[in-house]
C-alpha cells in the first residue's frame, strides 16, 4: 500500500521509533515504557515487563526501588545514558510496531548490552522490519543490507562482506573499530574463498 494512503494517525502506529537521545518523561519506568499507546490500546504491567526483558533492562529496572513503579525524573535525570535508552527502546518494543526505527540508539550501550539487545530484538520481532541507524559497525554487522554515507552521498550498499570486499569507505570504518580477532577471522573466510 502506498504510504500516502495512510492516515497520519495509521501510519504513526506502524512505527516504533528510537531517537539517539532518549526522552524521558516524568513518572515512573512502567508509564515511560507503556507512553505513546496505538490508538485503541492499552499496554499491561506484563506487556511493559515484556518489553524491557527485550531491551535488556530487566536487571537495572529490577534493582530499582519499587521496580517498574520506580519515579523517573523528567529527562530522564536520575538514569544513566545506557538505561535510558533501553527504557527507550522498551517503549517502542511494547507498542509492537511494524516498522522499527533506531536513529542510532545503541551508541550508549557497552558492547555486550548491544549484542544481546539486538539478538534478542531480532528472535523476539522477527516479523517487523528494522533500520538501524548507527557508526558502530558492529551494530550493523549482521544486517540484510547496509547502506554506507559518506558527507551525505551513498558510498555503497550490501551486507557486510560485500562492502568489505567493494567499497573503501566501509573497510576504512571497520577497520579502525573491529578488533584483530574479528579481523583474523574476517580475512580467513576472504582467504577460504
Amino acid at each position: 500500500m502506498n504510504v500516502k494512503e495512510y492516515t497520519l494517525a495509521a501510519l504513526h502506529d506502524k512505527i516504533g521509533y528510537v531517537p539517539q537521545r532518549a526522552v524521558m518523561f516524568s513518572g515512573t519506568v512502567e508509564s515511560n515504557v507503556a507512553y505513546g499507546e496505538k490508538a485503541g490500546a492499552s499496554y499491561s504491567l506484563a506487556d511493559v515487563k515484556e518489553a524491557v526483558r527485550i531491551a535488556q533492562g530487566t536487571e537495572f529496572v529490577e534493582k530499582m526501588e519499587d521496580g517498574y513503579g520506580a519515579h523517573v525524573a523528567q529527562g530522564g535525570t536520575n538514569l544513566s545514558g545506557g538505561q535510558k535508552q533501553r527504557l527507550a527502546i522498551a517503549r517502542a518494543i511494547c507498542r509492537k510496531p511494524e516498522i522499527f526505527i533506531f536513529d542510532d540508539s545503541f551508541s550508549a550501550l557497552d558492547y555486550r548490552t548491544d549484542k544481546l539487545l539486538r539478538t534478542a530484538l531480532k528472535a523476539e520481532t522477527g516479523g517487523a522490519t528494522s533500520l538501524i541507524v548507527a557508526q558502530r559497525i558492529g551494530t550493523i554487522r549482521e544486517a540484510d543490507l547496509i547502506v554506507v554515507l559518506d558527507e551525505g552521498n551513498v558510498a555503497g550498499m550490501g551486507t557486510h562482506d560485500q562492502l568489505m570486499k567493494h567499497c573503501e569507505v566501509y573497510r576504512e570504518i571497520a577497520l579502525s573499530q573491529l578488533s584483530e580477532e574479528e579481523l583474523g577471522s574476517m580475512r580467513k573466510e576472504e582467504a577460504e574463498e
